[in-house]
């Protein structure tokens, strides 16, 4: 079937057609909600509130670390589970959110099988989870630059066994209390905590 010409290429394998429409191989998440059902004004970046999530796997995909990015001020938490079960991965987030869940209102997400907590984390937050098309990282762009910047300090080939939380919190301040051009050269810390504090003040 295909012929024998792969079985003389470097890469020996064969090349499998990829059909349109086909499933995604990661599965459906339960009761998921599109990105399209998202308010237009999450993407304008019009509030504070409105985060990104994803998880960064080290070599031998041993170990992961969660980030979360909050789309208006570029503001991050992070942090590091043993295994990137749903289970590790929702306690994570809703340990790392909690403090913050005044300025938690929604969360999207990519598709893979470690957000299939997402319920949980909103009953947990009082947020609402939307997920982003498959294959369109594009759609959670805070996260995927935020992602970048970790890997400065973190490469791929680095076994996330070796991350210490003290090394985590360090990379997490010098990110949050970095100049942003975008934000008129405030740093995210900035901008995210001086919506914060006017929630303390209403309350």
């Amino acid at each position: 079937m295909g012929g024998h010409l792969w079985r003389s290429l470097r890469c020996q394998k064969q090349k499998r057609k990829r059909y349109a429409g086909g499933h995604d191989r990661r599965g459906q998440t339960p009761d998921r909600c599109s990105i399209t059902e998202r308010s237009e004004s999450i993407e304008r970046r019009a509030h504070v509130g409105h985060w990104e999530g994803d998880t960064v796997i080290g070599a031998a995909h041993q170990h992961a670390i969660v980030t979360l990015v909050e789309r208006k001020s570029g503001y991050a938490v992070v942090a590091k589970v043993h295994r990137k079960t749903s289970e590790q991965v929702s306690a994570a987030i809703i340990k790392r959110l909690t403090p913050l869940a005044s300025r938690a209102k929604t969360i999207t997400f990519d598709n893979g099988k470690e957000f299939a907590g997402h319920k949980l984390i909103d009953q947990s937050l009082g947020s609402t989870t939307y997920f982003a098309d498959p294959f369109a990282s594009w759609q959670r762009g805070s996260n995927e630059n935020f992602n970048g910047l970790l890997r400065q300090y973190i490469p791929k080939n680095r076994h996330l066994s070796t991350v210490t939380d003290g090394e985590l919190k360090m990379i997490e301040d010098r990110l949050n209390y970095r100049p942003r051009k975008r934000l008129g050269f405030k740093t995210p810390h900035q901008v995210f905590h001086k919506s914060l504090n006017r929630v303390a003040l209403r309350t």
